[in-house]
């Protein structure tokens, strides 16, 4: 509803004292509110000046309830915290206290050398990610110093005098002072789905949260008007900022976090089992019980993929920072990879698929009308006043015309109204009133907006001027229509007076399709992706910009058409429909919801309020910079420029991440696992350990430092065709068939070294280890395509060098003088030239083996989708309210606020 600043009761809210540090929402809302500007020692008119807000920012800190920057203890821990690895420290220090000091020694220092260098690539995906968040910006219109400035949202402090529109996330407790038909979303905070309607007068002080009328509050969403307030609580001490304090500090998991915990656990059962196994084995041949443990548990670590995070980790980021060149920014690294898995994107027009630079063409008078009494009426027709502040706030229809020649003449003449009222443009009536009184015109309603919906409200429209809208649409073009009607009333107009107008004419806009959007279109068809355009424009225009572009020429379905189908048919209808134009919010959440319970990855990509509900139900929010607030609050990937092409170069990062991901786990499901059983198999014939514990850790460091590399790996083209996605059934039959092809070369070298070359112990324990670092590592050229490697596939320089480096320095370990620390022997010649034949033999048969399980293997099923999650939505909105403060992605512990407790 409409209302102004009530007149000042004197009540005493609270003493001096208290002024800088805030005041409770619940206690401003039941106070006056010129009472509550004295309270915090501010003016409505002037807001605060900026010696004020650096000292009530010294004293309260950062409107925020996070913190984003990377923390070393964090990720340390993180490294740290395997159960295994603790295990198996604990057990060398034991070893130490019973004479095995040397052999405890070298176990330290290679689990602290692993940690270290999983530490550092993790540590560093951490900074890239605190580096995207500094570069998202959210901001708010505040008075300060008698002018109105954007500042951070984290920069408002209690006193601020901020401005509220519809688009806008609340930044902070606010207790309103004027408001224009203002309507909020408090979902996340009550849980309640209906917007509620704002006023200035004071409410109850026992009222509780939902009822606080007079005040919007921090994380709700500004659904309809405008409003300005003053803040009065910041950061932890506002309502949204109390129950983000309790939100968990962990984010909630996508699905490609979940498809590494369940190979993670996967390869924890198998890699369990065997480890008891192998235990029990040495324990019944009677070897050293101690022996025996480090044994099995350096075993353990060894099939553990302790480097998996750090592996991913480095592929996300410097994924992040190729797209961050590209002009696209992630919130998250891992929505990435759930870029990588679309298949379906639904898109606006505007700005995507057209050059989103909307150019006033002309103005089209109704019979009996002028069309320069059109255009003036249009120009006084906007939610904020051009002639004041043109240069905040306005949408783009109402700038283009503004900035139009056109309107050069006429705006001296706009001085002479004087508006008496706003009624603010919301997507229900998708129309905006104003009324204003000329210098010889009476008091006009003038209403501005969607021409069917105009035209409904007219009471007579010539069947010429329908004719001449039509054209209008079928040329592409944006019609706004102009109508107007005596003020019934000298008060700001409400939605019932938006009827028995007269029609004045069309305002005709053009936005023209973009020159390289069809060959975007293109390459994403190219890519598996199918575009559909969602848009609130007309159907005509929309499916003729769609169709110059090659999208068909398949008739649109609109919001009316949508409401006669259920969720069944609206499925069968999105498959055979490009084009959904006039839709509501609602209409876009639910096209979205019902194509992800159809299957595969869903995208939606938008930058306005109404496209928010269809934002957070998509598997990935997509946004623009030049969004609103609650826009790229609710995505997941924000494009710095808007355009289909830096989506696609996304797209294809995100699968070339995964590629080389699921290199790394198929790595270990080989060659890694194939150790594991043949540990097991030698502990039954031999009286020795094959492998000492120390040897074990240092096969298994240098393993892993050379897959360090395969975040740099090309990906071959059909790889990046079509989306993937995880199969843990796959992995299983993967390590079923090359975890056994990679013992029996094991097996093979087991007989050479004690049939052929006679060796004991340390003599063994040489052969094997420089065996299977040289077959686990060179694996890789083999593994990493499906094409023929070399001929067809080049890996990259980066992963040749590592990994031939890393079968350099273990062949040559056993000749050098840490040898006999390491308790390794000297090999003879003919070993290493009977180990590179084998080798060969190796990959040949791996090679082999692979075209026999691609031909045989089962297509993956694509995940079921995911529900939408509360916990998910107030995570991306605390998001929003972080600084860069002393700790990660934590939250803040609330801070006692000076004030009376709020009665329940």
């Amino acid at each position: 509803m409409t209302g102004t600043r009530v007149p000042a009761v004197a009540t005493g809210v609270a003493s001096p004292a208290a002024r800088a540090d805030g005041l409770a929402i619940a206690r401003a809302a039941s106070s006056e509110a010129d009472d509550v500007l004295r309270h915090l020692a501010t003016d409505a008119v002037h807001g605060l000046p900026a010696g004020e807000v650096a000292r009530r920012t010294a004293l309260v800190g950062p409107n925020s309830v996070a913190s984003h920057r990377a923390r070393w203890t964090a990720v340390l821990w993180h490294q740290l915290r395997s159960p295994l690895l603790g295990l198996l420290v604990a057990s060398a220090v034991a070893s130490a206290f019973v004479g095995e000091r040397s052999d405890a020694v070298i176990i330290c220092v290679i689990v602290a050398v692993s940690v270290g260098l999983g530490f550092v690539n993790e540590y560093r995906a951490e900074r890239s990610a605190e580096a995207l968040h500094d570069r998202v910006r959210h901001q708010v219109v505040v008075l300060r110093d008698g002018a109105a400035v954007r500042v951070d949202v984290t920069a408002l402090v209690p006193g601020d005098i901020v401005e509220l529109r519809l688009g806008d996330i609340v930044p902070a407790d606010v207790r309103l002072l004027a408001v224009t038909g203002l309507e909020c979303d408090e979902s996340v905070l009550t849980g309640e789905a209906v917007a509620v309607g704002k006023r200035v007068e004071p409410v109850a002080a026992d009222a509780p949260l939902a009822e606080l009328a007079c005040a919007a509050l921090m994380g709700t969403i500004v659904h309809a008007g405008s409003a300005t307030g003053i803040v009065v609580a910041t950061g932890v001490s506002t309502e949204f900022g109390r129950v983000a304090a309790g939100l968990s500090t962990h984010h909630l998991d996508t699905e490609f976090q979940l498809g590494l915990r369940r190979f993670s656990m996967l390869l924890v059962y198998v890699g369990l089992s065997l480890t008891a196994a192998i235990f029990v084995i040495n324990v019944v041949l009677a070897r050293p019980v101690l022996d025996a443990l480090l044994f099995s548990l350096a075993i353990a670590v060894g099939i553990t993929p302790q480097l998996l995070p750090a592996v991913v980790s480095t592929s996300l980021a410097a994924g992040a920072r190729g797209m961050t060149r590209r002009q696209v920014l992630v919130k998250r690294l891992v929505c990435i990879e759930d870029l990588g898995n679309v298949d379906v994107l639904f898109t606006d027009k505007t700005g995507t698929l057209t050059v989103g630079r909307t150019e006033f063409m002309r103005a089209v008078a109704a019979p009996g009308a002028h069309r320069d009494d059109v255009l003036r009426w249009g120009l006084l027709c906007t939610e904020t006043d051009p002639t004041v502040d043109a240069g905040i706030g306005g949408n783009a229809l109402d700038r283009a015309l503004w900035e139009s020649p056109a309107s050069h003449a006429r705006r001296a003449e706009l001085g002479a109204y004087t508006r008496l009222g706003v009624l603010p443009f919301d997507h229900d009536r998708m129309l905006v009133s104003v009324t204003v009184r000329g210098p010889d015109v009476a008091p006009t309603l003038v209403t501005k907006g969607a021409p069917e919906i105009v035209l409904s409200r007219c009471t007579q429209v010539a069947p010429e001027t329908r004719a001449a809208l039509d054209a209008e649409f079928r040329a592409g073009n944006r019609v706004v229509a102009v109508a107007t009607r005596a003020a019934t009333h000298p008060g700001p107009p409400v939605a019932a007076d938006e009827r028995d107008l007269t029609l004045q004419g069309f305002l005709v806009l053009l936005d023209p399709p973009k020159p390289d959007a069809a060959a975007a279109l293109e390459r994403l068809r190219g890519l598996g992706i199918t575009v559909k355009v969602v848009t609130g424009d007309s159907p005509t225009v929309a499916a003729t910009v769609c169709r110059e572009l090659g999208l068909g020429d398949a008739s649109a379905l609109t919001g009316q058409d949508l409401d006669r189908l259920d969720d069944t048919e609206l499925a069968a209808a999105i498959a055979r429909t490009t084009v959904f134009a006039r839709v509501s919010p609602e209409d876009k959440a639910r096209i979205v919801r019902v194509q992800r319970h159809a299957g595969g990855g869903v995208a939606f990509l938008g930058d306005g309020v109404n496209d928010a509900l269809a934002l957070h139900t998509a598997d990935v929010g997509i946004s623009v910079e030049s969004a609103t607030d609650v826009a790229k609050d609710a995505a997941d990937v924000i494009l710095l420029r808007k355009d289909l092409d830096v989506l696609a170069d996304g797209v294809v990062e995100g699968r070339r991440i995964f590629a080389n991901t699921i290199k790394y786990v198929l790595m270990g499901t080989s060659s890694n696992f194939g150790n594991m059983f043949s540990a097991a198999a030698a502990s039954l014939f031999l009286r020795f350990l094959p492998m000492l514990p120390a040897q074990i850790l240092l096969n298994n460091l240098l393993y892993d430092a050379s897959q360090l590399a395969i975040p740099t790996d090309r990906v071959d083209e059909e790889q990046l065709r079509l989306p993937s996605h995880w199969d843990i059934g796959f992995i299983r039959r993967f390590m079923l068939v090359f975890g056994p092809l990679s013992s029996v070369f094991d097996l093979i070298t087991f007989v050479l070294l004690l049939e052929v070359l006679h060796a004991g112990a340390p003599e063994f324990r040489s052969g094997w280890f420089v065996e299977s670092l040289a077959t686990q590592t060179l694996v890789i050229f083999v593994i990493r395509t499906r094409r023929v490697p070399f001929t067809r596939s080049h890996p990259s320089v980066a992963i040749t060098a590592t990994a031939l480096t890393t079968v350099v320095v273990g062949a040559v370990l056993p000749a050098t003088p840490l040898a006999h620390t390491l308790g390794f022997r000297a090999l003879p010649g003919r070993y290493y030239a009977a180990l590179a034949g084998m080798v060969v033999a190796y990959l040949v048969c791996i090679e082999v083996a692979k075209r026999w399980f691609y031909r045989a293997a089962v297509p993956a099923v694509a995940p079921a989708p995911r529900a939408y999650d509360h916990r998910r939505h107030l995570a991306r909105r605390a998001a929003r309210f972080s600084h860069r403060g002393g700790g990660g992605v934590t939250y803040r512990a609330a801070r006692p606020l000076r004030r009376r407790r709020r009665r329940a």
